[in-house]
């Protein structure tokens, strides 16, 4: 029977009892590559992504999107994949825009996210032929007319709309209600008086709207209500205005498992639930159905990643708590330290021994908020050496690392049925420096 800590198909345990990653001796992995490193199943993110595809073609027909929200995982080799799987993606910032470039990703199919936009990221996005800017407020809204109409174009947007709806997961990832940074909302007239300007100016195309509710949603009910909202706003626009949306982007994506208690989520099932509801709702509505997009990006990555560590010590205080430290930490993974979140740790080099000691592990950051997980249990005798591994680490660990302490950062190591090989370098001490002068 599959150990409950193996939270996803791609994990298993070999013979010797050494910690199998997407087929892959953790452990030979390891001494191949260093530690830390991140690990990427490619296979299980292509899976994810034709999951979503062909779930939204069998909702939506062909108007059904998928994009990609890159702030997950950004680098070349992603967007790569992308491309090869026929993912749109979305982008936040000007640096993800040249990377999307620079990995040869057609940039008409990106849409442009982000609450400040400034006047050079709005140049450099219609500079390179972005697909579409998700506008966030008037004021972005004005400087995209100004631009496109300095250059003689027709720009294609969506506004971001909030609909007041909390999802009920960590505060510090809500951003549909009314009090959010991003976005007009509905309650208080925002959005309706966004939508008027945006419907004067002469150089842009307003294609529909745009919301996003949070994170680490793990059923349909988030999505329902946002859609209830949305569709009757578009029905409400119609009515007052004669413009009838033609796209509606729901954002976000399902939740992923962290630790044995979080659910299992057929994403496929979820969409077609949906896909049900919006249809119904249209028809009640009186208005066509829009193309409808989704944005997943940790359901893409978070499980298809997995990084390793090797533990440098063991500080056991008997009657108070034990401590394992490893050579990684908040600099590969803050995630802990800003939201808390849970992570299931494993003994890479023996799974079958008994994990009797519970500790937190560390990491090796000049700081005690430096903390990977608290309560892990660990085999009693782990030790100086051991390999451990930190499951679904492929989301919001590449993009959010640093190098506090001057720490260098890990490389990403692509894994597949067919090897292994390196899409981001690990950093060098030379690296840390070269832009000082």
């Amino acid at each position: 029977m599959k150990s409950k800590d193996l939270i996803c198909e791609n994990l298993s345990v070999g013979e010797n009892g050494r910690l199998l990653f997407a087929g892959h001796d953790t452990e030979l992995l390891a001494k191949k590559y260093g530690t830390p490193v991140y690990l990427l199943d490619e296979d299980r993110i292509r899976q994810r992504c034709r999951t979503y595809l062909q779930a939204m073609k069998k909702a939506f027909g062909c108007k059904g999107k998928v994009l990609y929200a890159s702030k997950a995982a950004s680098f070349k080799r992603i967007y790569e994949i992308m491309n090869e799987e026929g993912m749109g993606i979305d982008v936040v910032s000007s640096g993800e825009i040249y990377t999307v470039l620079r990995a040869g990703y057609p940039l008409q199919n990106a849409y442009f996210h982000s609450n400040n936009k400034t006047d050079e990221d709005v140049s450099f996005a219609m500079e390179n032929g972005i697909g579409y800017f998700v506008v966030d407020n008037e004021e972005e809204l004005f400087a995209i007319q100004t631009e496109a109409e300095r250059r003689n174009i027709n720009q294609k947007i969506l506004l971001r709309i909030t609909p007041g709806i909390d999802p009920h997961t960590y505060m510090a990832v809500s951003t549909g209600k009314v009090d959010s940074k991003f976005g007009s909302a509905i309650e208080t007239g925002a959005a309706e008086k966004i939508t008027r300007l945006s419907l004067e100016q002469k150089n842009i195309s307003l294609m529909g709207f745009h919301c996003h509710v949070g994170s680490q949603v793990f059923d349909s009910e988030v999505y329902l209500r946002a859609a209830d909202v949305m569709l009757s706003f578009i029905a409400d626009i119609k009515a007052k205005t004669g413009y009838e949306a033609k796209e509606l982007d729901l954002g976000g994506g399902y939740g992923v498992r962290y630790v044995s208690e979080q659910p299992v989520i057929d994403i496929a099932e979820n969409i077609l639930s949906v896909g049900d509801f919006i249809k119904e709702k249209c028809m009640s509505l009186g208005i066509l159905l829009p193309y409808i997009a989704l944005e997943p990006g940790r359901s893409i990555v978070a499980d298809a990643g997995l990084t390793l560590y090797t533990v440098g010590s063991v500080k056991k205080i008997p009657g108070y708590k034990n401590y394992v430290s490893v050579d990684g930490g908040m600099t590969d993974n803050v995630r802990f330290a800003m939201y808390g979140s849970p992570y299931t740790i494993l003994p890479a080099l023996d799974m079958n021994l008994p994990r009797e000691m519970r500790c937190s592990v560390v990491g090796r950051c000049c700081e005690s908020g430096d903390i990977i997980q608290n309560n892990v249990p660990l085999p009693d005798s782990i030790k100086r050496g051991d390999i451990l591994a930190c499951l679904t680490t492929g989301a919001y660990h590449y993009s959010m690392a640093s190098n506090y302490n001057r720490i260098p950062r890990p490389p990403i190591v692509m894994l597949s049925a067919n090897g292994n090989y390196i899409a981001v370098k690990r950093e060098t001490f030379e690296d840390l420096t070269h832009l000082e002068v």
